[in-house]
Protein backbone atom coordinates (compact mmCIF):
# COMPACT_ATOMS: atom_id res chain seq x y z
CA UNK A 1 0.00 0.00 0.00
CA UNK A 2 1.28 3.58 -0.95
CA UNK A 3 1.75 5.78 2.02
CA UNK A 4 0.84 9.32 2.17
CA UNK A 5 4.27 10.87 2.17
CA UNK A 6 3.84 13.85 4.61
CA UNK A 7 1.65 11.56 7.21
CA UNK A 8 4.77 9.17 6.44
CA UNK A 9 7.60 11.94 7.61
CA UNK A 10 5.17 13.03 10.44
CA UNK A 11 4.76 9.97 12.15
CA UNK A 12 6.98 10.24 14.68
CA UNK A 13 5.54 13.93 15.09
CA UNK A 14 2.44 16.01 16.79
CA UNK A 15 1.02 18.17 14.59
CA UNK A 16 -0.89 21.02 16.38
CA UNK A 17 -3.14 23.42 14.69
CA UNK A 18 -3.75 26.46 16.77
CA UNK A 19 -7.09 27.35 14.48
CA UNK A 20 -10.81 27.68 15.47
CA UNK A 21 -11.71 28.11 11.54
CA UNK A 22 -13.17 24.86 10.26
CA UNK A 23 -12.01 25.69 6.81
CA UNK A 24 -8.47 25.24 8.15
CA UNK A 25 -9.58 22.17 10.19
CA UNK A 26 -10.87 20.38 6.36
CA UNK A 27 -7.89 21.38 4.74
CA UNK A 28 -5.93 19.63 7.18
CA UNK A 29 -8.01 17.03 7.19
CA UNK A 30 -8.09 16.94 3.24
CA UNK A 31 -3.98 16.60 3.22
CA UNK A 32 -4.31 13.21 4.85
CA UNK A 33 -2.47 13.75 8.20
CA UNK A 34 -3.03 13.47 11.93
CA UNK A 35 -3.23 16.42 13.39
CA UNK A 36 -4.43 18.20 16.94
CA UNK A 37 -6.80 21.64 17.09
CA UNK A 38 -6.01 23.44 20.22
CA UNK A 39 -6.99 27.02 21.11
CA UNK A 40 -5.82 29.95 23.35
CA UNK A 41 -7.22 33.05 23.08
CA UNK A 42 -4.66 36.04 22.30
CA UNK A 43 -5.72 39.64 21.58
CA UNK A 44 -5.07 40.02 18.00
CA UNK A 45 -3.76 43.81 17.93
CA UNK A 46 -0.97 44.93 15.64
CA UNK A 47 0.95 47.63 15.44
CA UNK A 48 -0.54 50.45 13.16
CA UNK A 49 2.94 51.05 10.60
CA UNK A 50 2.35 47.53 9.45
CA UNK A 51 1.01 46.80 6.31
CA UNK A 52 -0.48 43.96 4.14
CA UNK A 53 1.80 40.48 4.65
CA UNK A 54 3.69 42.21 7.50
CA UNK A 55 0.62 42.31 9.71
CA UNK A 56 -0.55 38.64 8.75
CA UNK A 57 3.05 37.64 9.67
CA UNK A 58 3.10 39.66 12.79
CA UNK A 59 -0.84 38.07 14.06
CA UNK A 60 1.05 34.50 13.04
CA UNK A 61 3.62 34.50 15.07
CA UNK A 62 1.66 36.32 18.26
CA UNK A 63 -0.61 33.58 17.83
CA UNK A 64 2.35 31.27 18.81
CA UNK A 65 3.31 33.01 21.64
CA UNK A 66 1.17 31.70 23.66
CA UNK A 67 1.96 28.48 22.97
CA UNK A 68 5.70 28.06 22.58
CA UNK A 69 6.84 27.71 26.26
CA UNK A 70 5.10 24.27 26.59
CA UNK A 71 5.60 22.92 23.09
CA UNK A 72 7.55 19.41 23.44
CA UNK A 73 10.19 18.36 21.43
CA UNK A 74 8.51 16.60 18.81
CA UNK A 75 5.84 18.61 18.70
CA UNK A 76 4.86 21.14 15.51
CA UNK A 77 2.56 24.05 16.21
CA UNK A 78 0.99 25.75 12.88
CA UNK A 79 -0.67 29.04 13.43
CA UNK A 80 -1.88 31.35 10.90
CA UNK A 81 -3.78 34.68 9.57
CA UNK A 82 -5.42 36.07 6.90
CA UNK A 83 -5.59 39.41 5.79
CA UNK A 84 -8.06 40.99 2.90
CA UNK A 85 -5.87 44.16 1.92
CA UNK A 86 -7.81 46.70 -0.47
CA UNK A 87 -6.18 50.56 -1.24
CA UNK A 88 -3.66 49.99 1.55
CA UNK A 89 -6.74 49.08 3.71
CA UNK A 90 -7.10 45.60 5.98
CA UNK A 91 -10.05 44.82 6.19
CA UNK A 92 -10.72 42.71 9.10
CA UNK A 93 -13.78 40.53 10.11
CA UNK A 94 -16.76 42.45 9.77
CA UNK A 95 -18.48 42.68 13.21
CA UNK A 96 -21.83 44.01 12.12
CA UNK A 97 -24.67 43.61 8.55
CA UNK A 98 -23.13 47.31 8.16
CA UNK A 99 -19.90 46.55 8.58
CA UNK A 100 -20.07 44.00 6.21
CA UNK A 101 -22.03 45.99 3.61
CA UNK A 102 -19.39 48.38 3.37
CA UNK A 103 -16.50 46.32 3.03
CA UNK A 104 -17.66 44.46 0.16
CA UNK A 105 -18.85 47.77 -1.36
CA UNK A 106 -15.56 48.87 -1.74
CA UNK A 107 -14.45 45.42 -2.74
CA UNK A 108 -17.26 45.10 -5.65
CA UNK A 109 -16.11 45.49 -8.87
CA UNK A 110 -12.28 45.72 -7.40
CA UNK A 111 -9.45 43.66 -7.61
CA UNK A 112 -7.69 42.72 -4.00
CA UNK A 113 -5.58 40.74 -2.42
CA UNK A 114 -6.17 37.97 0.07
CA UNK A 115 -2.98 37.12 2.59
CA UNK A 116 -2.50 34.62 4.36
CA UNK A 117 1.15 33.85 6.59
CA UNK A 118 1.20 30.62 8.21
CA UNK A 119 3.82 30.34 11.19
CA UNK A 120 5.44 27.15 12.40
CA UNK A 121 6.49 26.76 15.38
CA UNK A 122 8.64 23.87 16.96
CA UNK A 123 10.95 23.70 20.28
CA UNK A 124 13.71 24.74 18.54
CA UNK A 125 12.86 27.12 15.19
CA UNK A 126 10.03 29.14 13.91
CA UNK A 127 9.42 29.26 10.43
CA UNK A 128 6.89 32.26 8.56
CA UNK A 129 5.63 31.27 5.14
CA UNK A 130 3.39 33.52 3.04
CA UNK A 131 1.13 33.27 -0.06
CA UNK A 132 -0.75 36.38 -1.90
CA UNK A 133 -3.71 36.19 -4.40
CA UNK A 134 -4.97 38.14 -6.12
CA UNK A 135 -8.81 38.50 -6.52
CA UNK A 136 -10.75 40.63 -8.89
CA UNK A 137 -14.92 40.95 -7.32
CA UNK A 138 -17.40 41.85 -10.41
CA UNK A 139 -19.75 44.99 -9.78
CA UNK A 140 -22.50 43.44 -6.71
CA UNK A 141 -25.75 44.94 -7.04
CA UNK A 142 -27.47 45.94 -3.52
CA UNK A 143 -29.43 43.42 -3.68
CA UNK A 144 -27.08 40.85 -4.20
CA UNK A 145 -24.78 41.96 -1.53
CA UNK A 146 -27.87 41.95 1.08
CA UNK A 147 -28.63 38.46 0.28
CA UNK A 148 -25.58 37.05 0.45
CA UNK A 149 -24.69 38.88 3.92
CA UNK A 150 -28.33 38.08 5.36
CA UNK A 151 -28.01 34.32 4.31
CA UNK A 152 -24.29 33.14 4.95
CA UNK A 153 -23.66 35.33 7.55
CA UNK A 154 -20.32 36.04 6.82
CA UNK A 155 -18.72 37.85 10.15
CA UNK A 156 -15.81 35.12 10.47
CA UNK A 157 -14.05 35.96 7.38
CA UNK A 158 -11.69 38.47 6.83
CA UNK A 159 -13.21 40.72 4.05
CA UNK A 160 -16.79 39.41 5.09
CA UNK A 161 -16.86 37.27 2.15
CA UNK A 162 -15.95 33.64 1.84
CA UNK A 163 -15.35 32.65 -1.84
CA UNK A 164 -16.07 28.60 -1.50
CA UNK A 165 -20.27 30.23 -0.72
CA UNK A 166 -22.44 31.53 -3.36
CA UNK A 167 -21.06 34.99 -3.52
CA UNK A 168 -17.40 33.37 -5.27
CA UNK A 169 -19.81 31.16 -7.85
CA UNK A 170 -21.36 34.49 -8.97
CA UNK A 171 -18.99 37.31 -7.87
CA UNK A 172 -15.09 36.70 -8.56
CA UNK A 173 -14.05 37.33 -11.90
CA UNK A 174 -10.20 36.55 -11.89
CA UNK A 175 -7.95 34.90 -9.85
CA UNK A 176 -4.46 35.13 -9.68
CA UNK A 177 -2.41 32.62 -6.88
CA UNK A 178 -3.29 29.65 -5.18
CA UNK A 179 -7.28 29.58 -4.50
CA UNK A 180 -7.20 27.94 -1.36
CA UNK A 181 -4.99 30.87 -0.26
CA UNK A 182 -8.29 32.89 -0.52
CA UNK A 183 -10.41 29.96 1.79
CA UNK A 184 -8.15 30.20 4.03
CA UNK A 185 -4.77 28.71 4.16
CA UNK A 186 -2.21 27.77 1.24
CA UNK A 187 -1.80 23.85 1.33
CA UNK A 188 0.51 23.70 -1.00
CA UNK A 189 2.92 25.76 0.96
CA UNK A 190 2.01 24.31 3.95
CA UNK A 191 3.02 20.84 2.84
CA UNK A 192 6.11 22.35 1.31
CA UNK A 193 6.87 23.68 4.59
CA UNK A 194 6.23 20.61 6.45
CA UNK A 195 7.83 17.98 4.33
CA UNK A 196 11.22 20.48 4.35
CA UNK A 197 10.96 20.79 8.45
CA UNK A 198 10.52 17.09 9.21
CA UNK A 199 13.16 16.13 6.19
Amino acid sequence: MIKNPLAEKLKDYKLILASGSPRRKKFFEDLGVEFEVQLKPVEEVYPKELKGEEIASYLAKLKSSVFTDRLKTNEILVTSDTVVWHQNESLAKAESEVEAKEMLKKLSGQWHEVITSVCFTTKTQQKVVSATTKVKLAELTVEEIAYYIETFKPYDKAGAYGIQEWIGLIGIEEIRGLYTNVVGLPTQLVYKTLMAIVA
